[in-house]
């Protein structure tokens, strides 16, 4: 290739398709995400690659590696992406930060157990703001958020996730949300004060996806237990993941963001023993994107309805009704 111009420059656009790639592994992989096809990809890579005059990609079997000059290059784009948003950032500030739109990217039972309170105050601190809300988990989230397509990233920590490490983004801890086990009317365990998690290795279980932060942990969970789950229905929907224990399908372990879709249900939510089961729920935003003033409300009523969640925390002992509640003599 050409050596380095002094003169040189970068296509934003194509950096981005390099650093997805980074995270991606693969071309395909990193078109799907982007929703270009591999050959788009490519030649997208191509290109960047002519601008700069260095090798970016080598074949590795049938796919790709980054080369040593791609990874040089990756950490420049890191701070590249950061200073741009310390610029929108700045823009924002430079008026009122009174107005606009943000769009906040979270996992399913976050929107159910921590938005709502996040978003009634956001309405009445920001009433000519629009919030809208969408619904996803990582990877795909954080490639929302590096597209600029969310600017607010609520996520578990999950082998999906980014490390806390990464520099791309800035991010904090909301809370400790702790999984309870779901346990059908008439369960062997269900006067227990708290499960022993290896006693339910014969039971049947009711899992959400692997790729899904809430099935991915509750797979950890059961392995760090000894066991590997007999996964008879995969249902990532908590409603309808409660009506399948309520009619004895299965065990579950639930999150207690959720708890409220379990309160008049005919069934028993207990403790594990032990160390309780858990993810750390955090929020990110893109690196320099912090000083923005409406990303700053929005923060900040996240870390409010966090503590709210914290402070209203209850061991579900008392979350048990019906037939069960019957069976046991009501103690909770």
């Amino acid at each position: 290739m050409d050596p380095l111009s002094p003169a040189f420059t970068i296509d934003l656009r194509r950096l981005t398709v390099l650093r997805e790639l980074q995270r991606r592994g693969s071309v395909a992989r990193t078109a799907e995400a982007l929703h270009l096809t591999p050959s788009a990809v490519s030649q997208q890579l191509t290109a960047l690659a002519r601008d700069l005059g260095v090798p970016l990609t080598e074949r590795d079997g049938r796919g790709v590696r980054l080369t040593g000059q791609a990874r040089v290059l990756l950490a420049h784009a890191d701070a590249i992406a950061a200073q741009l948003e310390r610029a929108r950032a700045d823009l924002a500030a430079y008026g009122d930060g009174g107005r606009g739109t943000v769009t906040v990217g979270c996992f399913s039972s976050g929107i159910l157990g921590l938005l709502p309170a996040a978003l009634r105050a956001l309405r009445e601190r920001l009433p000519r703001v629009r919030v809208d809300v969408v619904e996803a988990e990582p990877p795909d989230l954080f490639t929302a958020l590096d597209a600029g397509q969310v600017d607010v990233a609520v996520a578990v920590d999950f082998a999906a996730a980014p490390p806390h490490t990464d520099r791309r983004y800035t991010r904090e801890d909301l809370l400790t949300d702790v999984l309870d086990v779901a346990l059908p009317p008439g369960h062997r365990l269900a006067d227990r004060g708290a499960v022993p998690l290896r006693e339910l290795a014969m039971d049947t279980w009711i899992v959400g996806a692997a790729s899904s932060c809430c099935g991915a942990v509750t797979r950890s969970v059961c392995a760090a237990a000894g066991f590997t789950p007999e996964i008879r229905h995969d249902v990532n929907d908590w409603a309808a993941l409660a009506g399948l224990v309520e009619a004895g399908q299965g065990v579950a372990l639930v999150p207690r963001l959720v708890r409220s879709l379990y309160a008049h249900r005919t069934l028993a939510l207990r403790p594990a023993e032990g160390p309780p089961p858990s993810r750390n729920v955090f929020a990110a935003v893109r690196a320099g994107a912090e000083n923005d003033p409406v990303v700053t409300a929005v923060r900040e009523e996240l870390r409010r309805a966090a503590d709210g969640v914290r402070g209203n925390e209850v061991t579900p002992g008392g979350w048990r009704s019906g037939a069960v509640a019957a069976e046991s003599g009501g103690d909770g």
